[in-house]
């Protein structure tokens, strides 16, 4: 394990017992949300994105004068994607650290793609890129935000806080691929929580929940019918795990049921996993909590 790593371990044990109040947390996402559904609604701009980028790492607080900006490679998904660290931004001081992975999603033709006149190959690369330029710009909206949420926290000069960005690719077949990005955040309490960018490499297109069931379909109360199933399984086993579900005292924070907006991704088996961020379905101190629905109680709407 790295030291990356080993740091990360420590700030998540060392938060995991004081929980993020609710108020907090809910402004927190709110001010993510926002700018993320701002970039969703002009995707044009993605270079003016990466460059307003630019210019929020450039007047970050440089009390120590650690700051570090780096590209490189990471290992190749498919033969016509791969994953690069668009930008490495590493501060720290006696009061505030921030280690923030800026991931981009890099469409790649091989040499022998480049003079193809199939129309399916060419309708897929041009997808790839279409869904490549929209995932990129929301990660730099949401790390933007983060970002800036940082900066206005150190300009203070009062309280301690961690925060660190990095990404994983958690499922990767000949068929699809999908992107985590992981978020952490330690101020006094702490909150991670996590986003899924899946992309079907056959047709180019960013997979929705929707698009893995046949049209018209109920594949709502299925899924969300096994999450509760689980829920409960679990709790009746470990006393220490707790959902909200068919809670008397706070009815409005159950569980009811997905939504099309839930995170959701593809496992190596084709699997659909839903997840749920820390504070959504369970006290804080659950963290970021996953379900794996069974195949066949989704067998009969499949595509």
């Amino acid at each position: 394990m790295g030291k990356r790593e080993e740091r990360w371990n420590e700030m998540k044990q060392d938060y995991r017992n004081r929980e993020m109040p609710k108020e907090q947390l809910d402004k927190m996402k709110s001010a993510i949300e926002r700018a993320k559904k701002e970039k969703r609604r002009a995707p044009r701009a993605f270079a003016a994105a990466a460059a307003a980028a630019a210019i929020v790492l450039a007047v970050l607080p440089n009390a120590s004068g650690d700051i570090a900006h780096a590209m490189h490679r990471i290992p190749i998904l498919s033969k016509w994607v791969e994953v690069v660290t668009f930008r490495d931004y590493l501060y720290e001081s006696e009061r505030n650290m921030a280690d923030i992975k800026v991931p981009e999603i890099a469409p790649q033709i091989p040499t022998e793609e480049l003079g193809s006149t199939e129309s399916e190959h060419a309708k897929a690369q041009e997808n790839i890129k279409k869904s490549a330029e929209e995932i990129n710009t929301e990660i730099k909206a949401i790390t933007d935000g983060i970002i800036a949420e940082f900066k206005e926290f150190a300009s203070n000069q009062e309280g301690y806080q961690d925060v660190i960005v990095d990404s994983e690719v958690i499922a990767t077949t000949q068929s699809y691929f999908t992107l985590k990005l992981i978020c952490y955040q330690g101020a006094g309490s702490g909150a991670e929580w996590h986003y899924f960018y899946t992309i079907d490499l056959e047709t180019g297109k960013r997979l929705q929940l929707k698009d893995l069931f046949t049209e018209g379909s109920d594949y709502i109360t299925p899924i969300s019918e096994s999450i509760k199933q689980q829920m409960k399984e679990q709790m009746k086993k470990d006393e220490n795990v707790c959902y909200w579900l068919d809670n008397a005292d706070i009815p409005e924070w159950n569980f009811e049921a997905i939504t099309d907006e839930t995170q959701f991704y593809l496992d190596e088996n084709g699997d659909i996993v839903i997840s749920f961020n820390e504070g959504d379905v369970a006290p804080m101190y659950m963290g970021c909590v996953e379900f794996t629905v069974p195949k066949d109680a989704l067998s009969a709407i499949r595509k």
